[in-house]
């Protein structure tokens, strides 16, 4: 049997236990939380008023790229490690897109489907090898494509022919650079994504037939590098949940996920600074000799921007993070927005020299071994220290209580509340209500 039918099998005949769905309702609750905020306009985005004059039409196909863009603008959207990517930028946007047409569908279909495109996008991340981001393919695009369109099949409740013929098309599709990281096609890569899963899913519906076998083994070859393992795609599926195992990892920071333990290690040495100096906060630029943050060779292969011109930019800069922890004691939306930089902060970010670790094991061979080393060495010759591997950022967790009421700061208590409970989807007027407001572009 060919790789493309036995994953369409999988997306067909799976069963979502209770624990993946409780998961999948916390990733919709993070995703509501950022992409709620650019949709209806409380946090300023351009680059959306240029894409609503270009897109115009309100099918489902035009609703979801402008949603999955919405949902990754801010880049505090959830991240998979297993898909070095964002998976539910791309994935619910095609959902509740298709949704908005089907005011009769459960939350638990919906929930069902959700879990089935991470669930793809996890093992499509294990099957694609190293290679794939390394070279330069933007994952969340490349790979999230195929992965929307398999929760969107299931969704529809797609034939195993039908879904087969999707995920081929989708993969037809599936396209997308990290050059472009640091400008506004980088949340547009979401958009695409998700537009193409869900015409791929007219299409196939449509009767429009593909080739029906060695699609998806065609894309793992032509972007694997010889790294690609095809056979993970579909081994051992669902044990566990890749949404469960390793699960989606909400962000604590709206800055690139390359950059947060080493924020978590400025952090830290920001307050070790200020107790060992006894000096006020407004002298710690001037005490600093040099910054240095070191992490495994390759590791701010993400992190790559190191003299930003602006907010966007700064969130993929690590000295920009480091920079911005150490004189204000926080990341927040306001700093990494489309506004000028810091003055203050880009003075004290031009002291930091990147260091890549050449004792520790290059990044690609398993990111989830990152950290960062960030060291101050002071004037009067004392060196302050602090490591932060990317483990111990993650199990910091994130209250997606307080995460909703920052990205949604001007609504009021009463309207947190509401959005907490329609998150839940437990009712198909949920999921409707849900749908409407988030494709009310």
């Amino acid at each position: 049997m060919n790789l493309t039918l036995q994953l369409a099998e999988l997306i067909t005949g799976s069963q979502p236990s209770a624990l993946a769905r409780e998961k999948a309702r916390a990733g919709v609750l993070d995703f509501v939380s950022v992409a709620l905020p650019i949709v209806q306009g409380q946090i300023v985005d351009t680059p959306l008023s240029g894409l609503r004059k270009v897109y115009t039409a309100r099918d489902s196909q035009t609703l979801a790229l402008l949603l999955g863009y919405a949902g990754h603008a801010l880049d505090f959207d959830d991240f998979h490690p297993d898909f070095r990517g964002h998976p539910t930028t791309v994935i619910l946007p095609a959902l509740f897109a298709l949704a908005r047409d089907n005011p009769q569908l459960g939350g638990e279909a919906f929930l069902d489907a959700y879990i089935i495109g991470v669930e793809t996008a996890g093992r499509l991340g294990l099957a694609a090898g190293s290679y794939h981001y390394k070279a330069g393919y933007h994952s969340t695009v490349t790979l999230g494509t195929i992965a929307a369109a398999a929760a969107a099949a299931r969704l529809v409740n797609a034939s195993v022919d039908q879904t087969a013929n999707i995920l081929g098309i989708a993969a037809t599709r599936a396209s997308g650079l990290r050059a472009q990281f640091g400008s506004a096609i980088k949340p547009l890569h979401a958009g695409f994504a998700a537009e193409s899963a869900v015409i791929a899913t007219k299409l196939a519906l449509a009767g429009v037939e593909g080739q029906p076998a060695a699609v998806l083994e065609a894309f793992l070859i032509s972007s694997g590098g010889g790294q690609q393992q095809p056979e993970k795609l579909v081994a051992h599926w669902a044990e566990p949940w890749r949404i469960v195992s390793p699960g989606l990892e909400f962000k604590p920071y709206p800055t690139c996920a390359g950059t947060h333990s080493a924020a978590d290690a400025a952090f830290v040495l920001r307050e070790e600074w200020l107790q060992t100096s006894g000096k006020p906060l407004a002298e710690l630029a001037d005490d600093l000799d040099s910054i240095d943050v070191s992490f495994p060779p390759g590791g701010d292969i993400a992190a790559s921007v190191r003299c930003p011109h602006n907010g966007i930019e700064a969130r993929f800069s690590l000295e920009y993070v480091i920079a911005a922890v150490l004189l204000r004691n926080r990341l927040s939306l306001a700093d990494f927005g489309e506004g000028p930089l810091d003055a203050e902060i880009f003075a004290l970010a031009k002291k930091v020299q990147r260091s890549p670790d050449a004792t520790a094991p290059p990044d690609e061979i398993d990111p989830t071994q990152r950290f960062h080393q960030v060291t101050l060495s002071r004037k009067n010759g004392e060196v302050l220290v602090c490591r932060i591997t990317r483990k111990q950022s993650v199990a910091k967790g994130v209250d997606q209580k307080l995460k909703l009421q920052g990205c949604l700061s001007q609504a009021s208590q009463q309207e947190w509340s509401e959005i907490e409970t329609l998150s839940q989807l437990t009712s198909p007027a949920a999921l409707t209500e849900l749908a409407k407001r988030l494709t009310s572009f």
